[in-house]
């Protein structure tokens, strides 16, 4: 191989060992205009599109110890990798094919695991991973709330009784007052 293919393999390969997710997509029928917009919308997510022949794709795998995915490598290619969560930027993309009617996801691979074009749209559909933790820590939360509620309610229940004897007490002093002070005399037994 020469140098200057070389290069680009292995550049293509130190990217592929740093994101934990490679999507790939056809870029068939794509403007130039339309590829600008799809690497903006990429961008925020910390993600980047990229047109690579399928040739140095398939070395670059195998260098960096990813799967075998060469029977879905055909036609014009292009990646989609970053660094950061792979549900958001599968979610830009889907929409983003949604929107244009092109851009087809070929195939994708998460931590070095093959998934299916379903598999990523079900990725796509997964809330961001930041709601998904504070679903898990309002889950997390929810038995030792219920717990502390269960350990305080025999004291808050004697707290009431004891509130409820209090204004039952406050109660037959006031009945007094309105009678005028004086007590009422009870009636002599017998």
């Amino acid at each position: 191989m020469r140098p200057e293919k070389a290069s680009i393999v292995s550049d293509l390969s130190e990217k592929l060992n740093r994101s934990p997710f490679l999507l790939v997509t056809d870029y068939k029928q794509m403007k130039v205009d339309q590829f600008g917009e799809l690497r903006n919308r990429l961008a925020p997510a910390g993600a980047e599109v990229r047109v690579v022949k399928n040739s140095f794709l398939k070395r670059a795998m195998a260098d960096s110890g990813m799967p075998d995915v060469a029977d879905k490598l055909t036609g014009q290619t292009a990646i989609v990798m970053g660094e950061n969560d792979v549900a958001p930027v599968a979610k830009i993309l889907k929409s983003f094919a949604a929107e244009f009617k092109i851009a087809a996801l070929k195939i994708g691979v998460v931590n070095k695991a093959v998934m299916s074009t379903s598999e990523v749209e079900a990725l796509a559909e997964l809330p961001s991973r930041e709601i998904l933790l504070a679903q898990l820590l309002g889950l997390l939360q929810a038995p030792a709330t219920r717990l502390v509620r269960i350990l305080n309610e025999p004291a808050a229940a004697f707290a009431r009784l004891l509130k409820a004897k209090g204004d039952k007490g406050d109660a037959a002093p006031a009945a007094e007052s309105t009678t005028g002070g004086t007590p009422v005399a009870e009636p002599a037994a017998g």
